[in-house]
């Protein structure tokens, strides 16, 4: 028996009462797990730093520029990878971004210089730019209404998890072996994702409605049969909406999309200069106030420990109160937080259980970011979309820790400073009341 259906902007399969299957269950959790590579990446650079800037005598200028060239292949992946997720097909765009990710974490355990190694920084962060966006709109697209904020919240906690672990496994690794076995250690974990894409995550039933390429029939049953659902006879209809077929960048920046592509631009860069200063200079600023190192590493372990319930209690609790509701008493939290960072005295006890309040807002207002950019966008141009909205966080993520050096550098108090870091938290609480409505076959 088969049956014939309309295009849903979502898959059929995502009925508010309808439960997670096995198979779906399982496609999230590789999203999770590409995603964790994220935060093993970050932590990758922040912990081979040292022995790379001894081994090679390099200043803490050419250190930086590594951090650098890292979040600027980050940022022109999303901005020019993405787009192939709407283009080829999530599924293609994902083994394209792992095989990028798995060249160049190998390629940084054989370099011998900066400028080798500042390459294959950027060639790694191609892949993870452009991976982001695609591995966001999967999970947005397979999880089931009900649980589609809960299973976005999973894949963002991959960050905190993958940085945790990551962070774990590279002190004995560099004493054992040196700083190049961490990345080797990222080539083996990317080139093991290989496999588990092609064998768990199938391509969106989304793009293959949007786009119809060849055999579209076909593989929409095969994933049916996988959700154990009646085959269809014909390709699902159209949406009514013309504008969902289409699929070009242009489309993002003419009629009501134009609004809501900048607004989402201007987000995610308020965002995440915010969330990127706190990342980078929390160590840094406990070191400054004459803690020791171990200080510095227990309050960012106690942020990405904070981090992970807070990506778990958001997912709990978006349906519940409300996407825009809870995004934005995230962001006024997060703004709130740091300012009591910047204000508390400097006692080690104090200064910790104020990073992990920040922790808990921080990584959550990362989830907040990839629960909203999925239901903006129409299916034809989500990854694209999507990949604008997080290469925006990445030049936010560069210039939030920039302009706090400069700060510091002009004598600012940690409480101004941290304050002035605040701001563009309330700036991205006001641009998320002016961003319209998410489309409600999104919510």
């Amino acid at each position: 028996m088969v049956t014939i259906a309309r295009a849903a902007p979502y898959p059929q399969h995502a009925d508010p009462g309808e439960k997670m299957t096995a198979f779906q269950i399982a496609a999230i959790g590789v999203c999770v797990l590409i995603n964790a590579l994220d935060g093993f990446d970050v932590l990758a650079i922040a912990f081979t730093a040292p022995a790379i800037s001894r081994e090679w005598g390099l200043s803490p200028t050419q250190i930086g520029g590594l951090f650098s060239a890292g979040l600027a292949g980050m940022g022109i992946g999303a901005f020019t990878i993405s787009p192939l997720g709407d283009k080829l097909g999530r599924r293609p765009a994902i083994l394209f971004c792992l095989a990028l990710l798995t060249i160049g974490m190998a390629s940084s355990a054989l370099t011998d210089s900066l400028q080798s190694l500042a390459l294959t920084r950027v060639v790694t962060g191609l892949g993870i730019g452009g991976i982001l966006a695609s591995i966001n709109t999967v999970v947005a697209e397979y999880a089931s209404a009900r649980r589609r904020s809960l299973a976005i919240s999973c894949m963002a906690l991959g960050y905190p998890v993958g940085a945790t672990i990551g962070g774990l496994a590279a002190v004995p690794l560099i004493e054992s072996f040196g700083w190049r076995a961490v990345y080797v250690l990222g080539a083996a974990a990317a080139a093991v994702l290989i496999p588990l894409v092609l064998w768990l995550l199938p391509e969106s039933i989304q793009f293959l409605t949007a786009r119809r390429p060849a055999g579209a029939l076909d593989k929409i049953n095969r994933v049916r049969a996988r959700l154990n659902q009646m085959p269809l006879a014909v390709l699902p209809e159209p949406a009514k909406d013309a504008r969902a077929r289409e699929g070009s960048i242009a489309d993002l920046f003419r009629g009501e999309m134009l609004k809501s592509t900048v607004l989402v631009l201007l987000l995610n860069i308020c965002v995440m200069a915010t969330v990127y200063f706190t990342i980078s200079w929390t160590p840094k600023i406990l070191s400054e106030l004459g803690f020791s190192d171990s200080i510095g590493i227990y309050a960012s372990l106690m942020m990405n420990v904070a981090g992970a319930i807070g990506c778990l209690l958001f997912g709990l609790m978006a349906n519940r109160f409300g996407l825009r509701n809870l995004s934005a008493v995230v962001f006024l939290g997060m703004a709130l937080a740091l300012a009591a960072f910047g204000l508390a005295p400097a006692q080690a006890g104090m200064l910790i259980v104020t990073a992990f309040v920040a922790g808990f807002f921080l990584n959550t207002s990362i989830t907040c970011l990839y629960t909203i950019l999925p239901q903006v966008f129409l299916p034809a141009t989500r990854a694209t979309g999507t990949g604008i909205g997080l290469g925006g966080g990445r030049i936010g993520a560069v210039l939030g820790p920039y302009l706090a050096g400069m700060l510091i550098d002009g004598g600012w108090s940690r409480a101004a400073y941290c304050i002035a870091l605040a701001v563009p938290m309330l700036l991205a609480l006001t641009i998320l009341t002016a961003l319209p409505s998410f489309r409600r076959e999104a919510a």
